[in-house]
C-alpha cells in the first residue's frame, strides 16, 4: 500500500484530498496544526486502518517513521481574513514549512507536490493568467504575506528539483469552493452563502466589477491528483476558466437561495486583484484535465451543505474588513 503525507489535512481542500487518496487505496498520513483546520472535516476517516493523524506544525521539524511515497504540502491559511490575523504563521508555513517538507522528501525519496496559488500573479496585467506570466505583486502590502510566501515556496521547490534532483510538482490553485469551507473564513462563496442564510444583505467590495473564476472542489482534486501522477515538473494552473464579476456572483447567490436581500457596497481592499481567470491550456494538454462541474450545479451542492449546518454554526460571522490601508 502506497503512503501519502498530506499537510493541512483538516482544512477544506486538504480534507477532500484525504478522501480521494483513501478512495484510491493509499495509506494516508494526515498532518495539521488546527490553526484554521477542523478535525470534524476528517473525523469520518479516523476509524479507518489506512488513516492516521498527526497534530503538528510543519514550520517546525517534521519526522515520520517508515517510508512515504508522496507528500502533498497544503498547510497554509487560505483567506485574507487569516492573512491579516496570523501573518507571521502564514509566512512561516510556506517558507520554513516547505523547507522542512522538502528535506523530508529528500530523506524518504518521496515525490512532493506543493500547493501554490493564483495569488502569485497578484493584480495581473495579463488576462487570462498563464504559467509564463511573472505576476504583479506588492511584497509589502497586507496580502504580501501570502503572495510572497507562495512565490518563495515555488522558488525553493524548483531549487531542490534542480540542485538535488528532487521529484517535485507545483500546482497553482485558483478560487475553489465546496463543502467544508469555513462559513466565517471571509472568502466570497461562504461569505455570501452565510449572509443569505442569515437574512443579511450581501457585502460586495468596490463596485463589484472585479472578476473571479470558481472551481468546484471535486474538479480541483482531480486536477491535483493527475498532476501528482504526471511527469510534469513546472508549475501548472488548476482552476475553472469561466469568469464572473463579483456583482453578478452576488446576484446569482440571491437567485439560488430565493432570498430578497439587498447588495451593499464597501471600499475595495488594498491590493485586491481586479481580475482572476486561469489559462488552463497546459492542464488540458499535459493532464487531459478540465473542470466538469458547472457553477450552478456546484453552488446548489454547497448551498445544501451550508443549509445543513446548525443554527449555532450559521451565526459564526466573519469580520470582512479588508480596508486597512496601513
Amino acid at each position: 500500500m502506497k503512503k501519502v503525507l498530506i499537510t493541512g489535512a483538516a482544512g477544506f481542500l486538504g480534507s477532500h484530498l484525504c478522501d480521494r487518496f483513501i478512495k484510491e487505496g493509499f495509506y494516508v498520513i494526515a498532518m495539521d496544526n488546527l490553526i484554521t483546520g477542523d478535525l470534524k472535516n476528517i473525523s469520518h476517516l479516523f476509524p479507518l486502518e489506512q488513516f492516521e493523524f498527526h497534530h503538528h506544525d510543519v514550520s517546525t521539524f517534521v519526522h515520520l517513521e517508515g517510508n512515504v511515497d508522496y507528500i502533498l504540502h497544503f498547510a497554509s491559511p487560505a483567506s485574507p481574513i487569516d492573512y491579516l490575523k496570523i501573518p507571521i504563521e502564514t509566512l512561516k508555513v510556506s517558507s520554513l514549512g516547505t523547507l522542512n517538507l522538502l528535506g523530508l522528501a529528500m530523506q524518504k525519496k518521496s515525490r512532493i507536490l506543493v500547493a501554490s496559488t493564483s495569488e502569485i500573479y497578484g493584480d495581473p496585467l495579463v488576462h487570462p493568467q498563464n504559467e509564463d506570466y511573472y505576476g504583479n505583486v506588492s511584497s509589502i502590502g497586507p496580502r504580501g504575506v501570502y503572495d510572497e510566501a507562495k512565490r518563495f515556496m515555488e522558488s525553493l521547490t524548483m531549487a531542490y528539483h534542480r540542485y538535488h534532483g528532487l521529484d517535485t510538482r507545483i500546482v497553482r490553485i485558483f478560487n475553489t469552493y465546496g463543502s467544508r469551507m469555513r462559513l466565517n473564513d471571509g472568502r466570497v462563496v461562504p461569505a455570501f452563502m452565510g449572509q443569505a442564510l442569515r437574512g443579511e444583505d450581501l457585502t460586495v467590495f468596490g463596485d463589484g466589477s472585479q472578476t473571479r473564476s470558481f472551481c468546484y472542489i471535486d474538479d480541483q482534486v482531480e486536477g491535483i491528483y493527475r498532476l501528482l501522477m504526471s511527469d510534469y515538473t513546472d508549475p501548472i494552473n488548476i482552476g475553472n476558466p469561466h469568469e464572473t464579476t463579483i456583482l453578478e456572483f452576488a446576484q446569482e447567490i440571491i437567485k439560488l437561495t430565493g432570498t430578497d436581500q439587498k447588495i451593499i457596497h464597501k471600499p475595495l481592499p488594498q491590493d485586491d486583484p481586479l481580475q482572476r481567470q486561469p489559462d488552463i491550456s497546459r492542464a488540458k494538454e499535459i493532464l487531459s484535465w478540465e473542470p466538469k462541474t458547472n457553477r450552478a450545479e456546484g453552488l446548489k451542492i454547497v448551498y445544501d451543505y451550508f443549509k445543513s449546518l446548525s443554527p449555532e454554526e450559521l451565526q459564526k460571522k466573519e469580520h470582512r474588513d479588508f480596508s486597512n490601508k496601513s
